[in-house]
């Protein structure tokens, strides 16, 4: 008995380096794909070739992806075919757009290989199964559809929040520095002034951590570069984390290393990652114990960051998860307390990766080091 032909996929984006992408992950997995440069060109190729499943890109000179979706409907065969839009937009006008012109499914760029293999293999397989199934599989959509309409609202409303709350947390902050400073007030009311202001800078640094995840989500985390002493940051840092360690007899230890090179960075960016290791290392070491800071030069053109606490590990399993959005490992060995926010470390490794550094956990360490390197370019 001839075996059937395999799928036929036909691909649609203006660019070359997107195509060539697309077509080798999947004539690895056996479909036979065809391509085309722009809508008109797409229409064209799909009344030729017939194919079993689209992938259309948005944006596209001329014919964009929601007319060329709209006009393919109209053909013969052209309702009944898959099409999985590709775009790098992500927001809820772009879903709507996509959806009234009748796609299937929403990829959004860079694409993952596996991800798209299995978004095509799914459709297709649904597709073999609409003739008998095609009511429910209407539902189905919907349900889909809504479920990720819910989520882009979800991240949407959090965005808008996340920014409503840099103003009042900002006023917070200034009128507890104000208060502190009244001549009046009692040492204990200047306590719990510079109490005030510790713990809202903490919540400024979560708002801004939730903000930057934001842009990364959004390819948007654009590092404002300057020349930036990563030693002098460090500095500044411990100096100001060193209220906060006194109170649990902690000692800050910063060891610069001599002759370092500046690097193009973001200040604001690296500070920050300084100041949640800092915060971290700080929440995890024992009462009396030290919080090191190293700076040295690495291999090739590297600077590279240790900061290091004698507090309960990390376990091994969790090295590469830690740094993933909203994970925390509970009950740590010697702590009733649980590890953060899970934005801290996140955060994190979208600024260092913006630098085009990396950020790992020194797994032959005591207790708890988290690196991190940037590069200075000589």
């Amino acid at each position: 008995m001839q075996e059937p032909p395999p799928p036929k996929v036909l691909v649609v984006d203006d660019s070359e380096q997107n195509r060539a992408l697309a077509e080798e992950t999947l004539r690895v997995e056996g479909y036979d794909v065809v391509t085309a440069t722009t809508g008109e060109h797409a229409l064209e190729v799909f009344v030729r070739e017939a194919p079993d499943l689209v992938l259309l890109d948005v944006r596209m000179p001329g014919l964009d992806g929601f007319a060329t979706c709209t006009r393919l409907r109209a053909l013969p065969r052209g309702d009944e075919t898959p099409v999985v839009f590709l775009t790098a937009l992500r927001d809820l006008e772009t879903f709507d757009r996509a959806s009234r012109a009748g796609a299937d499914d929403f990829l959004t760029k860079p694409v993952r290989p596996a991800e798209l293999v299995t978004r095509v293999q799914t459709l297709l397989r649904i597709r073999q199964l609409s003739a008998e199934l095609h009511d429910h599989f209407r539902v189905i959509r919907k349900q889909r559809d809504d479920l990720v309409r819910l989520q882009l609202q979800k991240e949407q409303l959090v965005s808008f929040v996340v920014h409503d709350l840099k103003s009042p947390v900002s006023s917070i902050e200034l009128h507890a520095h104000l208060l502190a400073r009244e001549a009046s007030l009692s040492a204990d009311g200047k306590e719990s002034a510079a109490w005030i202001v510790r713990e809202v800078q903490t919540m400024k640094r979560l708002v801004m951590n939730l903000l930057d995840i934001g842009k990364a989500d959004d390819g948007k985390l654009d590092p404002r570069r300057s020349s930036v002493d990563v030693g002098a940051v460090a500095v500044a840092v411990a100096n100001a984390a060193g209220v906060r360690a006194a109170e649990r007899d902690q000692r800050l230890l910063v060891q610069v290393a001599s002759g370092l090179p500046a690097i193009e960075a973001d200040v604001d960016l690296v500070r920050r990652v300084f100041e949640n290791l800092v915060d971290n290392a700080l929440r995890y070491a024992p009462r009396g114990a030290p919080v090191s800071i190293g700076v040295s030069a690495g291999e090739g053109p590297f600077v590279v960051v240790r900061v290091a606490d004698t507090g309960p590990g990390i376990p091994e399993s969790m090295h590469e998860r830690i740094f993933d959005r909203y994970v925390q490992v509970d009950a740590l060995p010697g702590s009733d307390t649980r590890a953060g926010r899970g934005l801290g470390l996140a955060f994190c490794r979208l600024a260092v990766e913006a630098h085009g550094g990396s950020i790992w956990i020194d797994p032959a360490a005591q207790g708890t080091v988290f690196c991190f390197r940037l590069p200075h370019g000589r």
